[in-house]
């Protein structure tokens, strides 16, 4: 019998509704087709207000701590953000700045954007992807990048995107199955880190 995987997605996205969210929600609908998983999902906007203002990891709230703790102890991750001025959100750097450096070495990350053109489509090698190096986390080998055209009443429409979100998990399905280990399976000290 498989293992259930902790899948935690992470949409950077400040509205709802929100493109960002329906590209990361699919994303995840697809790993579950594949593979077992336990999902927690993390909207920042949700988040925001309790999360902006703090400069410690001590000064947040025990929600927003309790989904840092879920991001450190997750087998993968989906994570994605809306591009802001050639970036990923102030709001999604400023969430992970405060996850430990060491908690997702060796997490299998599949990252996703979402622009108003074609013309930001590098920001997940760009951007995403130096992010998430600097965790050392395995960052999947395609990421998924749709623009506002992509999408009708904030449901992916566009053949292309559906190709390359279904391609992306195919990919990453044998390293699923294949159970790459996780920082925290390899550190327990890490599960104690506020």
């Amino acid at each position: 019998m498989a293992r259930t995987l902790n899948l935690v997605a992470v949409s950077g996205s400040l509205q709802r509704p929100s493109r960002t969210l329906a590209l990361v929600e699919h994303l995840v609908e697809r790993i579950g087709d594949a593979v077992p998983i336990r999902v927690r999902t993390i909207e920042l906007g949700n988040i925001g207000p309790r999360l902006a203002g703090a400069l410690y990891r001590n000064q947040l709230p025990p929600e927003v701590e309790a989904d840092l703790a879920a991001v450190e102890q997750a087998d993968i991750l989906v994570v994605g953000s809306p591009v802001y001025r050639a970036t990923y959100s102030g709001l999604f750097k400023h969430f992970f700045d405060f996850v430990h450096h060491e908690a997702l070495v060796d997490v299998p990350v599949l990252l996703a954007a979402t622009g108003g053109s074609e013309r930001h489509a590098l920001v997940i090698d760009h951007q995403l992807r130096p992010l998430f190096s600097f965790f050392q986390a395995h960052t999947l080998p395609l990421g998924v990048y749709g623009t506002d055209k992509d999408f009708t009443d904030y449901r992916i429409t566009d053949p292309a995107l559906l190709a390359r979100a279904a391609l992306a998990v195919e990919r990453a399905v044998p390293l699923l199955r294949a159970g790459l280990p996780n920082s925290h399976a390899l550190r327990p000290e890490l599960a104690a880190v506020a």
